[in-house]
């Protein structure tokens, strides 16, 4: 159940970073293609999330510790990317155009995940 809840915020958050950032486009498309194309490119930012960011973490425990842990919004912004390219090679109607707005649209992501997050429940029980 939780990892539903966790699919649903960072689709709607993928969702508002898509209205916010130009740059961030999601094809045009009916209302229940938009909702199962984000639902598939969170699944997929998941998913590269949970394979990428340990290992870049790990090998550049360096620049977290110089940069004070700016280099996260770079490394997020190129996941961001990352999951760009898979969506168009998925054939998934979801594209970011360059650096600037997938940094943009990694720190709106970011932010409404984290709200999102505060205002759900969350249950440790499963």
């Amino acid at each position: 159940m939780r990892i539903l809840l966790k699919v649903g915020i960072t689709a709607v958050a993928l969702w508002v970073a898509t209205v916010v950032i130009d740059g961030i486009a999601l094809g045009d498309q009916t209302t229940g293609r938009r909702v199962l194309t984000l639902v598939a490119v969170a699944v997929i930012f998941g998913l590269v999330n949970a394979v990428l960011k340990p290992i870049i973490k790990t090998l550049g425990c360096a620049f977290y510790v110089l940069t004070l842990g700016l280099i996260g919004l770079v490394v997020n912004a190129l996941l961001l990317l990352l999951t760009s390219e898979v969506a168009q090679r998925l054939e998934l109607p979801f594209h970011v155009d360059g650096f600037w707005p997938a940094f943009w649209g990694a720190i709106v992501v970011g932010i409404v995940g984290w709200l999102l997050h505060l205002l759900l429940p969350d249950d440790d029980d499963d």
